[in-house]
């Protein structure tokens, strides 16, 4: 049996498109990685590293697979996905959400350009791909890769509508729940005395930040999700690392819905009750 052949880019998994790292400006013309280049890919291939059993297990329970990302952006997720896995399978398709209009009609030249034909890119809001008609009823993985503040929370919405089998999520720059805080600042600290833990700037921005991916943990226990939060990649490489990884059991958590609003009783934020419940 003839060995495996070399790959010929150190770094670039077998059998990926040299062409399409090209086009995302992952490698340089000349087929290199720089330092920038190498750190994105880093990332890339180890979200891919938790999202592909999960496209197996959806393939070995249906002939087709459908994910859509928000916030899609440039669509390095979606193209890297399709490279290294939908290339090999037959039956499946990617949908790029994404609301910057130049942004999706570059994804769609290069998709057109690659070949990738069971790619699609939508120019709607997260809102508007709820309810088309270019978006299948169900979607059985739904990402959002540093969908900045509300935006993961819409993505959510999204996968909840669409019965979404495995959610993934990188949330980034969660803001809305730090303003609240900040907001009733003083009305908390007459009422709790774990108000003290957002009494400064600095602190009410981090636990804004973490309460936010709390907040969103209980509400997909609630809908019956078995949730995984870990890290993404290093620290190192960059601050907004923590992946959030849901399972549709159909078996909702008992109390996360009770925990949920307790905790939006308790540090005086009832205005986002109709966001996370």
């Amino acid at each position: 049996m003839n060995p495996a052949p070399a790959n010929p880019i150190p770094g670039i998994k077998i059998g990926q498109s040299v062409e399409l790292l090209k086009e995302l400006h992952i490698l340089t013309r000349d087929g290199k990685l720089n330092q920038d280049s190498r750190r994105k890919l880093k990332q890339v291939y180890h979200l891919f590293h938790f999202i592909e059993p999960l496209l197996k297990e959806v393939l070995a329970t249906k002939k087709i697979l459908t994910l859509a990302d928000h916030g899609a952006g440039k669509s390095y997720l979606g193209f890297i996905i399709y490279d290294l896995f939908l290339k090999s399978h037959e039956a499946g398709h990617i949908y790029g959400i994404e609301t910057r209009e130049e942004l999706v009609r570059r994804s769609q030249q290069l998709a057109a350009k690659l070949d990738f034909f069971r790619m699609s890119f939508l120019n709607l809001s997260v809102e508007e791909s709820t309810h088309s008609t270019y978006l299948p009823n169900q979607i059985d993985v739904v990402t959002a890769l540093h969908a900045c503040d509300t935006a993961t929370d819409d993505a959510i919405k999204f996968a909840l509508h669409k019965k979404a089998k495995f959610i993934v999520l990188v949330p980034c720059c969660q803001a809305e729940v730090s303003v609240i805080l900040n907001k009733n600042k003083n009305q908390s600290l007459g009422k709790t005395f774990l108000s003290e833990i957002w009494r400064h700037p600095i602190h009410t921005r981090e636990f804004g930040s973490h309460l936010t991916n709390v907040l969103r943990c209980l509400q997909l226990e609630a809908n019956g999700y078995q949730v995984t939060v870990t890290e993404l990649v290093g620290w190192e490489h960059s601050m907004k690392n923590e992946l959030i990884i849901a399972r549709h059991a159909d078996v909702p958590r008992k109390n996360a819905q009770e925990r949920l609003e307790q905790i939006l009783c308790g540090l005086n934020l009832e205005e986002l009750r109709e966001r996370f419940i």
